[in-house]
Parts: C-alpha cells; structure tokens; sequence
C-alpha cells in the first residue's frame, strides 16, 4: 500500500470513527488535552478482570487525533490491560500505518497516552515515564 491510502484509511476513520460515544458503565475514564493544538479526549474503558472488553472515546480535534483514536479503540478491544500499559507510540505507528512526524507526534498519542493513564489509574499504579513522555 502506498502511504497515500493509509493516509486515507486515517481520514475514514476521521470521518467514520469506530467507537466514539460515551460509555455508561465504564469502569475507568480518563481525559486528556494536547495543549499546544487544542484536541480533546475522553477515553472510557470497560474492563472484564484484566481483559479491555470495551472501549471507547469522546473529543474533538484534528484529522490525526480523532482517526488514530478510532483505529487505536478497535485495536485494544479483547487486550489486557498489561498489553495496554506496555504499549509504546511505536506500536500505534504501526496501527495507524504513517509517521506524522516529530511535530504532529502528540496528535497522534494523544488516545493512548489517556488509555495509558487510565489503566494504570485503575491499577493503582504510577504512570510510567514512557507514557509521561508521549
């Protein structure tokens, strides 16, 4: 695939989000803010033991953050918590399959770095300095 068609993969999920409502009976929420553009997130997290048996997300904001959000949801639904809180921007590279570059970076993480939080908010652990760092 050329990076023009994952780029348009990006803006389907754009325009058609996969799992963006609000979620009731969540058993975590976390919000976050890219303060430098203004992109919003609110992710929800449904949990089964340790296993991510629902998520979701509300927000608005760029082409980057919303897309990477909806593709990151479908990803994680059916992953354990420890597979989220491991997760490296890396990984959501090859998820979302571009490189939005060092500047468009926080755009990009903006999802995981709030799905990140709240499962270690959920385990009563400390964020780890990776996810500090997205």
């Amino acid at each position: 695939m050329s990076l023009d068609m994952y780029a348009e993969q990006l803006i389907y999920h754009y325009e058609h989000p996969s799992n963006k409502h609000a979620m009731d009976d969540a058993s975590i929420s976390m919000g976050e803010e890219n303060v430098s553009c203004g992109d919003v997130i609110t992710v929800y997290l449904k949990l089964n033991g340790g296993t991510i048996e629902d998520v979701s997300f509300e927000g608005s904001g760029c082409v980057i953050s919303m897309g990477s959000a909806s593709m990151l949801t479908d990803e994680l639904k059916g992953k354990t918590l420890a597979q989220l809180e491991k997760m490296s921007y890396k990984d959501l590279l090859k998820i979302i399959n571009i490189d939005p570059g060092p500047v468009r970076m926080h755009c990009a993480t903006l999802s995981l770095r709030a799905l990140k939080k709240a499962a270690f908010e959920f385990e009563h652990k400390p964020v780890d300095t990776a996810t500090k760092e997205l």
